[in-house]
């Protein structure tokens, strides 16, 4: 679930449990986890509401001074509905991030995200893609995804969704702009480059 950086430290530290969206149809489901930038958070409910009915209150734990602030920072269509989503933080740790933080590769783990990376290549209509991708976010950390998706020549809306498989992978992590090797990514890319038969 994306947020802006500005609700991440009350994300983390529990004092943010709310958000207001506008939505076509909901897009979290209560009961459900969902990951954010300031860690894992479980929806404890979501519900319908009108804008002029956010109190003061809820306002506050949404990150908010008022709730006129909320109203006025509700992104999309008007004629979308208003969603209230309470949830919180869960202090377990997210599993992408324990992946993404193992650097110390084995034989059999070069083999396995070698093998997926194949199948992702062979999947895509847009032609073997993974190691370019890999290649450009080490060279261009913290670069925006248009600006990378454009030296690929691809859609950039296509080149994030491939890149989130990366991530789901433990191969990337988002910044606030752009993205970075992970340390697995970057024990990985360290094993591609040294084998010179491999490369491609």
């Amino acid at each position: 679930m994306l947020f802006k950086s500005r609700f991440w430290p009350g994300i983390a530290d529990g004092s943010v449990t709310l958000t207001f969206r506008r939505w076509k149809r909901p897009q979290a489901v209560a009961g459900h986890v969902y990951r954010t930038p300031a860690g894992m958070i479980a929806v404890d409910s979501v519900a319908m509401v009108e804008a002029e009915t956010i109190s003061e209150a809820e306002a506050k734990l949404a990150g908010y001074e008022t709730a006129s602030g909320v109203a006025a920072d509700l992104n999309g269509d008007l004629a979308l509905s208003v969603y209230r989503v309470s949830f919180r933080r869960l202090d377990e740790p997210d599993p992408r991030d324990e992946l993404a933080s193992a650097d110390a590769l084995t034989a059999d783990d070069i083999d396995q995200i070698r093998e997926r990376l194949a199948r992702w290549d062979r999947a895509s209509s847009a032609g073997p893609w993974t190691h370019a991708a890999l290649r450009l976010v080490a060279n261009h950390p913290g670069r925006r995804a248009g600006d990378l998706a454009q030296m690929l020549g691809r859609d950039t809306r296509a080149f994030k969704l491939d890149v989130r498989k990366l991530k789901a992978f433990g191969l990337t992590i988002s910044l606030e702009t752009g993205y970075r090797l992970s340390p697995r990514g970057e024990a990985f890319m360290a094993w591609f480059n040294s084998v010179p038969t491999r490369r491609g």
